[in-house]
C-alpha cells in the first residue's frame, strides 16, 4: 500500500467511552470482520488478553486494521484508564490522527483531559467522536458544549444527530448540508433533510464556514463578496486546520448501533492525514526526513510475550521501508536484528507481511533484544527517535512468592515485563530484603501479578513495602572495643580504641587511622574498619543501617601470636556496641519531593492533606489550566498516595515524585518506627 493511500487512527479517550467498541464497529462496516463483537462477551479482535476480558475493559494498545475505499485504516485501540496510560502514550507517537471518543452520557472525562495535552505535546491531529448518542440521557448538545468550555472555540462541528437517545436516525454532513439515516442497515442513505433540524445545520454551517475561510486570506476575502467555498475547498481547509491545530471537528454517532461508523471511516480517508504529512518525531540523534525513498528508519512502540512465538515488537516504519530479512540497526542499544517473523497484527492474530511501507504499522517476532522506544534503522543511517516520556512510577508494592521455589522464576519473570511495560520498575532494597514492584495504580500492579501467573506460572503474595528507614547519630564519644577469647592453644586477642562523631546528612561513612607508635598493626587497621562497618549495618534503635558517622580508630592493644583480623574485626564490632548508648542515635526517614497536578478547586483540599501528611509546600505554579503544587513529604506518608490523590479528586489530580533526602524523624513518629521494630522481633 502507497503511503498517500495509509491512515493511522488511535482510538483514544476516558475508560467506557466506547473504544473497543468504535473499533468494532470500523473493522466490521470494512468487512474485516464478519460480526460486531461485543466488549462484554469478551469477542472483541483489540481486547484478547485473559485480563482484559475478565474486566472488560482495554490493558493495552492493540492494532488492527482494514480497507476503506482503496485505502488502509490502521487502528490502535489504546486503553482509557489512568493505570494504563503509558499505552496510549506510545500509541499517540506512530498515530497520524488521533480519535477523541467521547460519551454523549458522561460527557468529557478525566482522561480525555489528559490525552488531549498528551496529543498536543505530540502534535497530532485530533479529531472528537461523541458517542452512544443512541442511550438514554445522552445529549450532544450538552457535549458538544462541554467540549467548547474544555478545549476552546476550534472545537468545530461538522455533523450533527437526527433524533436523540432510543430515536436516533442518523445524522448531518454539515460540509454539505446533507441528511443521511440508516434504514436497517449500517451504510447511510441520503433522506431529506428534517424541517426542525434547518436552522440548527444551518448555524452550524455558517460557523463551520467561517472557521474555514479564517485559515485563508483569498478565500476569506470572496466570503465576504458573497462567494462561499466549494466542497472541496472545505475539506482541505479542514485537513489543513487539523495539521495545523487549528481546527478540531467533531463526528457522531452510535458504535454499537453502527451509526455514523461508514461516515466515520468516509471522514478518515478524506479529511485524514497520511504518513508522509507527519511531522518528523522528536530526534535524539541526527535529522530524519519523512520520505517513501530512502534508508528506512522504524520506532517500536510496544513489545509483549506470545507463547507460540516468544517477543512480538510492534513498529512504525517512518520512512523507507522494511522488507523480510532486512538487517537493521538498533540505534538505541546497540547490534543488529533480521527481521525474518515480520508480520501485519489483527488484534492477537498475525498475517504474515513482505514488505512494510512508509507509515504502516507491523510487527517482528524473536529479536529478543528490542525494547519499546528503540529504534531501527538501514546499518548506517544515524538517527535515533526519541523515546516516549513515560510518567514514573507513583506506587509500590513488595512481592513476594507464594512458594519459595520460585524465587529464581519470579525475578525472571519481573524483569520480562518491566522490559514490556516501561511504565513499571522492579527494585531490590537489600535494607529490608524486599523486592519492590512499583506502577501507576492499583489496578496496575494488580494485572501484573495476574500477567505474571498466568504467563509464567508464579503465584505471588503482595505486602506495602517497609520504608527504608536509616539511623544516625547526633553526639561524639569514645568507646573500648575488646576482643579476648582463650580457651587453650592459640587464642583471638585485639583491642581498639574508637572515636565516633556525626557527619554532615547525606555524607556516608568516614573511617580515619590515628594510630601511632603500632599500637595497632598495620596489617590489622582495615579489619577495624571492615568490623565498624559491619556494626553498622544494624543501628541500636529499630536495626535500620546507621549513616553519616565518623570513625577514628586512634590506639589499640594487640598480641604478637594471638592477634588476627577476626580479632580486630569483632573489636571495631565491639567498639561500636559499646558507643553506641552514647551517640544520640536517631531515625531518619526518606523525603521524597512530590508535583502535584490538579484543577484550582482541589488544591485547598491538597494542601490540606499535604500539611496533615507532614510535607512541606515549597512552591505553587500553573500549568495550562492546571495548579502544580512542589512539596516535600516524608516517603512514609506517601505509600498508598495514589489512591487517596484519586479519590480526593475525583482522578483529576496526576502527580510524580523523587527521592531528594534523608531527614531527622520527629521523636513521636520514630517512637512508633521503634516499637514496631521492637515488636517484630519479639
Amino acid at each position: 500500500m502507497v503511503p498517500e493511500r495509509i491512515r493511522n487512527v488511535v482510538l483514544v479517550g476516558h475508560g467506557g467511552a466506547g473504544k473497543t467498541s468504535l473499533a468494532e464497529a470500523l473493522l466490521h462496516v470494512a468487512g474485516a470482520t464478519t460480526r460486531v463483537g461485543r466488549v462484554e462477551d469478551g469477542t472483541t479482535v483489540t481486547d484478547f488478553e485473559p485480563e482484559e476480558t475478565e474486566r472488560q475493559i482495554s490493558l493495552n494498545v492493540a492494532v488492527a486494521s482494514c480497507e476503506w475505499k482503496g485505502h488502509k485504516i490502521n487502528i490502535l485501540d489504546a486503553p482509557g484508564y489512568a493505570d494504563f496510560i503509558g499505552d496510549a502514550l506510545a500509541a499517540l507517537r506512530v498515530a497520524d490522527m488521533a480519535i477523541f471518543v467521547v460519551s454523549a452520557v458522561d460527557g468529557v472525562e478525566v482522561q480525555t483531559e489528559a490525552l488531549w495535552r498528551a496529543a498536543s505535546d505530540e502534535h497530532i491531529p485530533r479529531v472528537v467522536f461523541v458517542n452512544k448518542l443512541d442511550r438514554e440521557r445522552s445529549s450532544f448538545q450538552r457535549t458538544l458544549t462541554q467540549l467548547s468550555e474544555t478545549f476552546g472555540k476550534r472545537i468545530a462541528p461538522i455533523q450533527l444527530p437526527i433524533g436523540s437517545e432510543t430515536d436516533l436516525k442518523g445524522l448531518v454532513r454539515v460540509v454539505s448540508n446533507r441528511a443521511f439515516g440508516y434504514d436497517g442497515g449500517f451504510i447511510a442513505s441520503q433522506i431529506d433533510l428534517p424541517s426542525e433540524l434547518a436552522d440548527l445545520v444551518s448555524d452550524a454551517h455558517t460557523t463551520l464556514i467561517e472557521a474555514v475561510v479564517e485559515t485563508d486570506d483569498a478565500m476569506m476575502e470572496r466570503y465576504f463578496e458573497g462567494e462561499e467555498p466549494t466542497r472541496d475547498q472545505i475539506i482541505g481547509s479542514v485537513h489543513r486546520g487539523m495539521l495545523e491545530g487549528e481546527i478540531f471537528p467533531v463526528l457522531c454517532g452510535s458504535a454499537s448501533g453502527l451509526i455514523g461508523i461508514d461516515i466515520l471511516a468516509d471522514f478518515i480517508v478524506e479529511f485524514g492525514p497520511n504518513p508522509l504529512e507527519h511531522s518528523a518525531p522528536p530526534m535524539e540523534e541526527g535529522q530524519l526526513e519523512v520520505t517513501a525513498g530512502g534508508p528506512a528508519t522504524a520506532y517500536v512502540f510496544k513489545t509483549h510475550s506470545d507463547p507460540y512465538v516468544g517477543r512480538i515488537s510492534l513498529f512504525r516504519v517512518f520512512s523507507g521501508s522494511v522488507k523480510v530479512d532486512d538487517n537493521l540497526e538498533n540505534t538505541s542499544r546497540g547490534g543488529q536484528g533480521r527481521m525474518h517473523n515480520l508480520f501485519f497484527m489483527q488484534g492477537k492474530d498475525h498475517h504474515d507481511a513482505r514488505e512494510v511501507t512508509t507509515g504502516d504499522i507491523a510487527a517482528v517476532a524473536k529479536l529478543d533484544s528490542l525494547l519499546a522506544g528503540d529504534t531501527l534503522v538501514t546499518p548506517g543511517a544515524g538517527v535515533r527517535i526519541k523515546p516516549v516520556n513515560f510518567p514514573t512510577p507513583v506506587i509500590s508494592l513488595a512481592v513476594f512468592p507464594k512458594s519459595s521455589q520460585d524465587e529464581d522464576k519470579l525475578s525472571g519473570a519481573l524483569q520480562k515485563m518491566v522490559e514490556e511495560d516501561p511504565t513499571l520498575s522492579v527494585e531490590r532494597r537489600p535494607e529490608t530484603h524486599e523486592t519492590v514492584l512499583s506502577g501507576l495504580g492499583d489496578a496496575h500492579l494488580d494485572v501484573t501479578a495476574a500477567r505474571i501467573n498466568r504467563k509464567f506460572g508464579v503465584e505471588i503474595d503482595t505486602a506495602t513495602p517497609t520504608v527504608p528507614y536509616r539511623e544516625s547519630i547526633t553526639a561524639s564519644t569514645e568507646a573500648e572495643g575488646k576482643h579476648k577469647k582463650q580457651s587453650g592453644g592459640r587464642g583471638q586477642f585485639g583491642v581498639a580504641f574508637v572515636k565516633f562523631a556525626p557527619l554532615p546528612r547525606g555524607s556516608g561513612f568516614e573511617f580515619i587511622n590515628a594510630t601511632k607508635g603500632g599500637s595497632v598493626p598495620r596489617q590489622f587497621i582495615p579489619a577495624v574498619e571492615k568490623g565498624v562497618q559491619e556494626a553498622l549495618v544494624k543501628g541500636p534503635l529499630a536495626g535500620y543501617p546507621v549513616v553519616d558517622v565518623q570513625a577514628t580508630l586512634y590506639d589499640g592493644k594487640y598480641h604478637s601470636v594471638d592477634s588476627d583480623e577476626m580479632s580486630f574485626r569483632m573489636a571495631g564490632i565491639l567498639a561500636f556496641r559499646a558507643a553506641a548508648p552514647n551517640l544520640g542515635a536517631i531515625i531518619l526517614e526518606p523525603i521524597m519531593e512530590a508535583r502535584i497536578r490538579v484543577p484550582e478547586e482541589y488544591m485547598g483540599d491538597v494542601i490540606g492533606d499535604i500539611n496533615a501528611k507532614r510535607g512541606r509546600v515549597l512552591g505553587m505554579d500553573s500549568d495550562g489550566h492546571l495548579r502544580v503544587v512542589t512539596a516535600e513529604v516524608p516517603l512514609g506518608e506517601m505509600q498508598r498516595y495514589a489512591v487517596d490523590l484519586r479519590s480526593m479528586t475525583g482522578g483529576r489530580g496526576f502527580f510524580e515524585m523523587k527521592f531528594t533526602r534523608y531527614d531527622e524523624m520527629p521523636n513521636q513518629e520514630a517512637r512508633k518506627v521503634i516499637d514496631a521494630a521492637r515488636e517484630d522481633e519479639s
